[in-house]
């Protein structure tokens, strides 16, 4: 079996508040950011974009989600908004895959999503293939006009998630996988 192989098979998450310094130096993330946007492009769109997130800039966004949560919920206490604020401060760097589907009039816009998703699949992957283990996470912020705001993101534009990178402090045990019988039909 091929390295590769072997990754696909044993790839897991890990969550945020579990990933550790050092994360991925600038050449590393320029190897990663190349081979997450070596996909399958119908059309070649390029329909998705990156926004590295690290450093201050993790803590500056991290104020943005905790006043969106707390305008939305007056009632919160400290000890909650003070929970919304570390969100992206746990991994050293978050990354943010951003769709840029749209209307055009050869490639349906379906397939302009799934490659927003290849895309931070092989992200996943290639961080993981350097070294760091990594989440994929959307929550509630991804979707909120606010912060999509505070991200630059365009109104046209939507978040396909946050990829969090780091070094694993701990591995969580693996979560059931489906059976094939159960999700694969030969015809």
């Amino acid at each position: 079996m091929t390295a590769t192989l072997d990754l696909l098979k044993t790839r897991r998450s890990v969550p945020p508040a579990l990933l550790d310094e050092p994360g991925p130096d600038r050449a590393q993330l320029d190897t990663i950011l190349t081979a997450a946007a070596r996909v399958p492009d119908h059309g070649k769109l390029a329909p998705w974009r990156f926004i590295v997130i690290a450093g201050d800039a993790r803590a500056k966004l991290g104020e943005v989600i905790a006043a969106a949560f707390a305008a939305d919920n007056p009632d919160a206490g400290s000890e909650r908004l003070a929970q919304e604020r570390a969100r992206l401060t746990h991994a050293p760097v978050a990354i943010a895959v951003v769709s840029r589907a749209g209307p055009h009039v050869k490639i349906p816009e379906w397939e302009q999503v799934l490659s927003a998703g290849a895309a931070t699949m092989n992200l996943l992957i290639a961080a993981n293939a350097v070294g760091f283990a990594t989440s994929w996470l959307t929550e509630w912020f991804a979707y909120d006009r606010r912060v999509l705001d505070a991200l630059g993101l365009a109104p046209t534009e939507k978040l396909a998630g946050f990829v969090h990178i780091g070094r694993a402090r701990e591995v969580p045990s693996d979560r059931p996988r489906p059976a094939l019988d159960e999700i694969v039909t030969y015809l």
